[in-house]
């Protein structure tokens, strides 16, 4: 049988229960199910050929690397103890005070995000953090959880590299470095500011609850300071490769593999045991978000989009700059924040948007995803490296810490626009 390709009324249902089951996981399945399930789905009923579900797959490669590289430096920080050894010094630096560890955990997210990204604050810095809660005995370890997932989208466009969105929104006309820190420099401090007091308001009856201060620091072992090296050096990758221009992927799993090697040179066991657990079913979750983009984008969405935007923008400039940021934000966390910015560079190519409303199209993906736990890839992450130490995070739950921290900060930053 052949199905009429492309056809709406096939592809937004997809699309939507797709997305609904990513957010919802009926029958336990994992996300990556859904998104796989609706890019099949695709195929099978005409509305997108094999060619193009492989070039829209193609797509992600960058993203696929750069993903491998984090999580392969994140389960060797688990695996060789880094981890724990980190979170014990962090324990001792807090001085039995939740408060003074959520500060510094913030703090260290805000440094990570900005060099690293969004998504190595969720993947590096998230096991870290819930290793000092339990070396500490945090009987409420959220907000200090909430705080590692909650600042990976807050300080995500302070540099480009804060978070790969940022590469895909610009497309090939990313900003100078000076151009960037003139937009999105105050935006950056204001979002970031604005989280951390919405999110300590929220959370500060918890962070009146006792800890432990008295922590043995174990002893940090030849692998372990071998991967810390190695996720310096990546900072240092990722940070140089932005300022040339160089897509973030293959330095990033370069890096990532070079860890592993220097760790399986001394010890295979923990380079084994890093390699078996990685969370691999995070890269067909993102080739499913591809697919699903694809087909937007070829029943003509990005142009529908574009021309609603310079509808706004004859209306009103001011108009557009709030359509663009809030909608964008939206969106984001409808079909998370990775396939929003792909469909939004393409719709800022496709109407030849102001740097306002590009600017505001950029900080409603950065920002938006603070409100709901599909809003970012980072933020799946986060709940990937959760589930994985047997801490659940329910999506209502998330919800009710977004809602009081999201909005603030998003309506203050398109304020500055």
């Amino acid at each position: 049988m052949i199905f009429p390709p492309l056809e709406p009324q096939i592809v937004w249902p997809v699309a939507a229960l797709s997305t609904a089951g990513i957010l919802a996981k009926p029958f336990g399945l994992a996300e990556a199910w859904w998104a796989v399930l609706g890019a099949v789905v695709l195929l099978v009923t005409g509305q997108l050929a094999l060619a193009d579900v492989a070039h829209a797959v193609g797509k992600g490669g960058g993203v696929y690397l750069f993903l491998i590289g984090m999580m392969l430096a994140s389960e060797l920080a688990r695996t060789t103890g880094l981890f724990d050894w980190i979170a014990a010094k962090a324990v001792g630096m807090s001085h039995g005070s939740p408060t003074r560890l959520f500060c510094l955990v913030y703090a260290v997210g805000i440094v990570v995000t900005t060099f690293m990204s969004n998504d190595a604050t969720a993947v590096v810095l998230t096991p870290a953090v819930l290793a000092a809660a339990r070396a500490a005995r945090l009987e409420r370890p959220l907000p200090h959880l909430f705080a590692c997932a909650l600042i990976a989208n807050a300080a995500s466009f302070v540099l480009p590299v804060s978070n790969p969105a940022n590469l895909v929104v610009f497309a090939g006309n990313m900003p100078s470095l000076t151009h960037w820190f003139r937009l999105f420099l105050l935006p950056s401090a204001i979002a970031i500011v604005v989280t951390f007091a919405a999110l300590y308001l929220s959370q500060r009856r918890d962070l009146q609850r006792p800890m432990d201060d008295r922590v043995d620091v174990p002893a940090l072992s030849v692998d372990a300071k071998l991967v810390a090296i190695g996720i310096v050096v990546m900072g240092v990758v990722l940070v140089s490769a932005s300022a040339l221009k160089i897509d973030l992927g293959w330095p990033t799993c370069i890096a990532g593999i070079a860890t592993l090697v220097a760790v399986w040179s001394r010890s295979r066991a923990p380079a084994l045991t890093a390699m078996r657990e990685l969370s691999w079913g995070v890269l067909p979750l993102v080739a499913g978000l591809f697919v699903l983009v694809e087909a937007l984008s070829k029943i003509g969405v990005p142009e529908r989009l574009a021309q609603l935007l310079e509808q706004m923008n004859a209306a009103s400039p001011a108009l557009a700059v709030w359509g663009a940021g809030v909608g964008t934000a939206l969106v984001a966390n409808v079909a998370n924040n990775l396939p929003a910015g792909l469909l939004a560079g393409a719709t800022m190519a496709a109407s030849h948007a102001s740097q306002g409303v590009t600017a505001a199209t950029l900080i409603g993906i950065n920002l938006g995803p603070n409100l709901s736990v599909t809003g970012s890839l980072a933020t799946v992450l986060w709940l990937t490296a959760l589930r994985r130490e047997g801490v659940v995070v329910g999506a209502g739950q998330f919800l009710k810490v977004g809602v009081l921290v999201m909005p603030v900060a998003l309506v203050l930053c398109l304020l500055i626009l």
